[in-house]
């Protein structure tokens, strides 16, 4: 899921292809686009849900902010083609951009 409201994808997050960032996460894994998250602190925001198998395992969304370059994109990609959480364990790179989600359980 990615966020693409009052923050995110917006003019507000300079330097970023918003849309570009959309089509290449398109272009590989499934994307659901959602309104705001409220966490506009860490813009741009993926939530990466698990699949089945993941659910299956335990596995919760992990959510993902300040995902603003396309390294981070192309992590994200590998990691969920590889199965993602649950399944698949998350780089370590990805540790720096995970946040634990609000507690208002806004978008999930």
């Amino acid at each position: 899921m990615v966020c693409r409201d009052c923050c995110c994808g917006s003019p507000k997050v300079r330097g970023v292809d918003h849309a570009a960032q959309t089509a290449r996460l398109r272009a590989e894994v499934p994307v659901r686009i959602s309104e705001c998250l409220d966490v506009c602190d860490q813009a741009n925001v993926v939530v990466v849900q698990p699949s089945a198998a993941g659910r299956a395992a335990g596995a919760r969304p992990v959510w993902l902010g300040l995902v603003n370059d396309a390294d981070a994109t192309e992590d994200i990609i590998t990691w969920v083609r590889a199965g993602g959480p649950g399944v698949a364990p998350r780089p370590d790179i990805l540790d720096l951009y995970a946040f634990a989600p609000p507690r208002s359980g806004a978008g999930t």
